[in-house]
């Protein structure tokens, strides 16, 4: 039977430090006179009563070890109640959503989709806004380490955990799990504090610098205002894309590079092909807009860089008349939004690593339509892959499929367009948080979706972080445990394989 008492603990501990983060907008909307303040209060009271209830009432559980059962509990208890506290301002306070869009609002915020049911920002308290971009910074990689930090702290062995959020280790360099933790979340952080001196440098307010500073680091997409990044077209566009193409990429090898290693980055072959991926699809959308329209070659490559940048990281923010370019772009969205960012980073989808491996795969069925005989392994920088991994992840993406076709089919059942709908479970299941069709078209919000289809919405975007992202997952290929590969395709211990993505 599984004992709970520790991943209670864990979680009880998060919501602590959640309630003490709520502290934050709400001093500020508190010294602005505004009555949104005590309703942050209110809500840190609440989840700090809940969080502290937890940790108390299970405290007799430290020592104990964390086994792999636990593990995924803790990970599916982080994404599915973490939020629900998280959604408490927006139900309490300014806006005043329902509950169900609150939570949506949450979840978006914590998965990084950065799509969002709120029209109006630019008129909301500045303490709401704030929390907004916290919440996409801290499910960006910050939720992962809070709980990376607790797990030394109550005895518990923290290995496990991580293994299911999905991280490469440095293999021997850094044996313990909050070792690990501390070297990623210092990246973090020091892209974070870079990217808002950036914006602040180019013009941006104090909030938008923050705010926006926070969400493309941790590729949210979450803006203080409606119009996203239009106030800060021209270098705002290519300086942020800049920075959402280093949030996607593998934090691992950031890591790397500070530790002694420099072309740690440009030798990962994943990063490499992300950066190229990228590039074939803003050259050609802009050929293509340019061609057709007789538009300026300069904007035009400007708007695409940004807008595809944030469609492929998964981050959401937008520019200029992108989203009505329509034909040729849609489909190159829609494609490298579910190819989305590396494996390692905070980016979402299906992740470059997997896609690479499905195209190796792809491409030795062709072959052997030729010779049926012929014994041809997958080889990944080097290394052979296992069938047992080639079989799951099929069987992953296969499924990855179908929910975008069944989520797509249940929302139109209740009265969504067909194309919102596909469009809506496709930024949904790859949290990329852009939107096309009609009911986005006229506020650039999912404000207009029936409550089922936001319910769905909400549904998609959980499943995509436990499943697609960061989250460890039973079908990802190349794990960090006895499911990865090593020489001959071999299973290869988890500390020792520092060469494998999640």
């Amino acid at each position: 039977m599984v004992d709970f008492r520790p991943v209670a603990y864990v979680i009880g501990r998060i919501l602590i430090v959640l309630a003490i983060l709520m502290l934050a907008p709400a001093i500020i909307d508190w010294r602005a006179g505004l009555e949104n303040g005590y309703d942050f209060f209110a809500s840190a009271a609440l989840t700090g009563v809940v969080g502290g209830g937890l940790t108390l009432s299970t405290g007799n559980a430290l020592g104990k070890p964390l086994d792999t059962r636990q593990a995924y509990l803790l990970t599916a208890g982080i994404w599915f109640l973490v939020p629900f506290f998280a959604a408490l301002p927006f139900w309490i306070g300014e806006p005043g959503l329902t509950l169900n869009n609150a939570y949506f609002e949450a979840v978006s915020g914590i998965t990084t989709t950065g799509s969002t049911v709120i029209y109006g920002l630019d008129d909301l308290p500045a303490g709401m806004n704030l929390w907004r971009g916290m919440l996409n910074w801290l499910g960006g990689l910050g939720i992962a380490f809070i709980a990376m930090i607790f797990l030394p702290l109550m005895r518990v062995g923290g290995m496990q955990f991580f293994r299911t959020e999905g991280f490469d280790t440095f293999g021997k360099a850094l044996p313990r799990a909050a070792d690990i933790a501390m070297q990623l979340l210092g990246v973090y952080v020091g892209l974070t504090v870079l990217c808002i001196a950036v914006y602040a440098a180019i013009g941006m307010e104090t909030l938008d610098a923050v705010v926006n500073g926070f969400s493309t680091i941790a590729t949210g997409g979450f803006s203080p205002s409606d119009d996203s990044f239009n106030k800060y077209a021209g270098s705002g566009e290519y300086f942020g894309a800049l920075f959402m193409i280093l949030g996607s990429l593998p934090y691992i090898r950031y890591a790397q590079m500070m530790s002694g290693a420099p072309q740690a980055l440009w030798r990962d072959s994943q990063a490499r092909a992300y950066v190229r991926w990228l590039a074939y699809a803003v050259l050609s959308v802009t050929a293509w807009r340019v061609w057709t329209t007789g538009d300026p070659v300069e904007p035009v490559f400007r708007e695409a860089l940004f807008n595809l940048t944030s469609i492929m990281s998964s981050s959401g923010f937008f520019t200029g008349s992108f989203p009505t370019w329509g034909g040729f772009m849609l489909v190159v969205a829609f494609v490298i939004g579910i190819v989305g960012g590396c494996s390692g980073s905070s980016g979402a989808g299906l992740t470059v690593f997997r896609v690479q491996l499905v195209l190796a795969v792809v491409r030795r069925e062709v072959r052997r339509i030729g010779n049926p005989s012929s014994v041809e392994p997958i080889r990944y920088d080097g290394r052979t892959v296992g069938e047992d991994v080639l079989n799951a992840l099929i069987l992953f993406v296969s499924g990855y499929i179908l929910i975008l076709g069944v989520m797509s089919v249940a929302m139109t059942l209740l009265g969504v367009d067909s194309m919102s709908a596909l469009f809506a479970v496709w930024t949904a299941l790859a949290n990329v948080g852009y939107g096309f069709g009609p009911l986005v078209e006229r506020t650039g919000t999912f404000v207009d979706f029936p409550p089922g289809a936001i319910a769905i919405m909400s549904l998609c975007m959980l499943l995509a972080a436990l499943a697609c992202s960061r989250s460890w997952c039973w079908c990802c290929p190349a794990s960090g445990g006895d499911r990865g590969f090593g020489r001959h395709g071999k299973p290869k211990n988890f500390l020792e394989n520092s060469w494998a993505y999640p």
